[in-house]
């Protein structure tokens, strides 16, 4: 059983990184992302233009965090190159529906005939644009711009009636696809 693992990630050029407290931040082409990690075992470390991700100690378990761990900060290098775009459609048979943005919130306004509004959250630096019966959700942030269109979606599901027939709601139509 081997007892120690290492992962080495290069970051591009035009790209600098710095960790506090298990926070890594990203800064490049004038955009910056964070994200903060919480397992105990593993060490982060920026050495020059490499991100090492360490653990002294291995099983399957730390292994499997170490890679996601590579896999979140390989998201964070992706996300400065270029924005995660999340496209959304507005669908309505019954009564129809007004989206607005206030602040922080998506207002859902007149969901299946309903008085009061339904509000969904805006994670992080994430930017959503209505236009007609399109919503797109932008952002450098892969966690936060994905979590913004589900709060989106989950905010329009209709409970206590029959979803073949009250089908209104916001739906993700095309999620950012895979860089390679």
């Amino acid at each position: 059983m081997k007892t120690e693992k290492e992962i080495i990630i290069e970051l591009p050029s035009g790209v600098t990184g710095e960790i506090q407290d298990k926070k890594v931040t990203l800064t490049g082409n004038g955009k910056t992302v964070s994200k903060q990690f919480k397992a105990t075992t593993i060490q982060l470390s920026i050495e020059g233009n490499k991100v090492k991700i360490y653990s002294a100690i291995t099983n399957r378990k730390i292994n499997a965090v170490m890679n996601a761990f590579d896999s979140h900060i390989k998201n964070l290098i992706n996300g400065l190159k270029e924005e995660y775009v999340y496209k959304m459609e507005i669908v309505y048979s019954h009564f129809p529906m007004t989206v607005a943005i206030k602040g922080k919130e998506v207002e859902i306004n007149n969901l299946a005939g309903a008085k009061s509004p339904r509000k969904a959250k805006i994670k992080g630096n994430t930017k959503v644009e209505v236009k007609g019966k399109d919503v797109t959700v932008k952002g450098n942030n892969k966690e936060e711009t994905g979590q913004t269109a589900a709060n989106i979606e989950n905010a329009t599901k209709i409970r206590g009636r029959d979803i073949r027939v009250f089908q209104d709601g916001i739906y993700i139509t095309e999620k950012p696809t895979k860089a390679v």
